[in-house]
C-alpha cells in the first residue's frame, strides 16, 4: 500500500520499521517539529521517528499544525491508500482523516474504551490494572472513539512504563502489519459504550511523591513514572528520583514520609516502601544501598 506514516516518539518507530519490512511504500512520514534538547537544551533535536525515517530515505514533514488548508491539500496530494498513526501528538482534522482511501489507522496503547487519551500506558499502571494491551483503531474525529480492528493483551505485573511501552510498541507494529495485509478480515468493531476512562497527559507536578498515599499507590506511581518524568522526593534539601521500590505491608511508627531504618524504608499512609533504584540530581541511577554509602540517611529523617 501507499502509506503516510505519522508518529513522533520511540513508541512509533517499531511500526514504521515493520511497515517498511512488510514491503509497503511509505510516501511520507509526518512527525512533530524538532524540539530544544541536546546539551543544555540549546540545540534542536529531531524526533525518533524523524531520525529513523530519514535513515530509511523517507521524506519527512514536520508541520506545527494540520489545520491549515495548504497543509491539508499537501497531505491529500500524497494519494495514500491509508494513513498509519502512532503517537503522533497532533490533532488530525476530518479532512486529513478522510484523505486516504482507507482512512487513518491508529496504534493505541490500551484496551479501548479504557484509557482514551494521551497517557494510557502510565495511567493503566498507576490505576493498578491487571492487564492492558494495544489496539488498531479506525480513527474518527473524537478522542480515541473509533472502532477497533484488532487488539492484543498483556499482563502488567510489575512492569515499568518504559518496559510496557517497549512491549506494546512491538505488539502494535505486528498488529498493524496484520491488519494491512487483509483489511477485510479485520473489520472495524465499535467500542463498547461502557467502561470509558480518560488518560490525562502526565504533568511534572504529579511526579512529587505524596507520602500520605498508600505504599501500593506510591509503588505504582514509581513504575508509572519510570523512566519519565521520574517520581521524586527531597531529603536534606536534595531531590532524589525513585525509580523502583518494594512494598512492605507493615505500618511503622514515626509517620508518613519518615524513614524507619537505615535502609531508607519510608512510612506511607498505609504500609511502607523500601527504595531499590534511585537517582540523585545530576548523577546516574544506582541501587539505594549504593546511594546510602555516600549519602547516608538516618532513621527518623523526614522527607519532603
Amino acid at each position: 500500500m501507499r502509506i503516510v506514516f505519522m508518529g513522533t516518539p520511540d513508541f512509533a518507530v517499531p511500526t514504521l520499521d515493520a511497515l517498511v519490512e512488510a514491503g509497503h511504500e511509505i510516501v511520507a512520514a509526518y512527525s512533530q517539529p524538532a524540539r530544544p534538547g541536546g546539551r543544555r537544551g540549546r540545540e534542536l533535536v529531531a524526533s525518533p521517528v524523524q531520525r529513523r525515517a530519514e535513515a530509511l530515505g523517507i521524506a519527512v514533514r514536520t508541520p506545527a499544525s494540520l489545520k491549515g488548508a495548504d497543509e491539508q491539500a499537501a497531505f491529500a496530494a500524497l494519494n495514500a491508500n491509508v494513513g498509519v498513526v502512532a503517537a503522533y501528538g497532533l490533532i488530525l482534522p476530518q479532512t486529513v482523516l478522510d484523505a486516504p482511501r482507507h482512512g487513518c489507522l491508529n496504534v493505541h496503547g490500551s484496551l479501548l474504551p479504557r484509557w482514551r487519551g494521551a497517557a494510557p500506558i502510565q495511567r493503566a499502571i498507576m490505576a493498578g490494572d491487571a492487564e492492558t494491551g494495544v489496539g488498531i483503531m479506525q480513527m474518527e474525529a473524537g478522542l480515541d472513539t473509533g472502532p477497533v480492528r484488532l487488539e492484543a493483551r498483556t499482563p502488567i505485573a510489575r512492569k515499568t512504563a518504559g518496559e510496557l511501552t517497549t512491549e506494546l510498541a512491538q505488539m502494535g507494529a505486528r498488529l498493524m502489519v496484520e491488519v494491512l495485509a487483509d483489511m477485510d478480515a479485520h473489520p472495524p468493531v465499535p467500542q463498547p459504550g461502557d467502561g470509558v476512562t480518560y488518560a490525562a497527559k502526565i504533568s511534572k507536578a504529579e511526579a512529587k511523591i505524596d507520602w500520605t498515599r498508600s505504599a501500593t499507590e506510591i509503588e505504582r506511581m514509581v513504575r508509572g513514572f519510570n523512566p519519565m518524568p521520574g517520581a521524586w522526593f527531597e531529603v536534606a534539601g536534595e531531590r532524589v528520583k525513585l525509580l523502583a521500590a518494594d512494598v512492605l505491608p507493615f505500618t511503622f511508627p514515626g509517620g508518613e514520609g519518615v524513614t524507619v531504618d537505615a535502609a531508607l524504608t519510608i512510612g506511607c499512609g498505609d504500609g511502607a516502601i523500601r527504595p531499590t533504584l534511585v537517582q540523585r540530581a545530576g548523577r546516574g541511577v544506582t541501587s539505594a544501598q549504593e546511594m546510602l554509602r555516600g549519602f547516608p540517611v538516618s532513621s527518623g529523617t523526614e522527607l519532603a
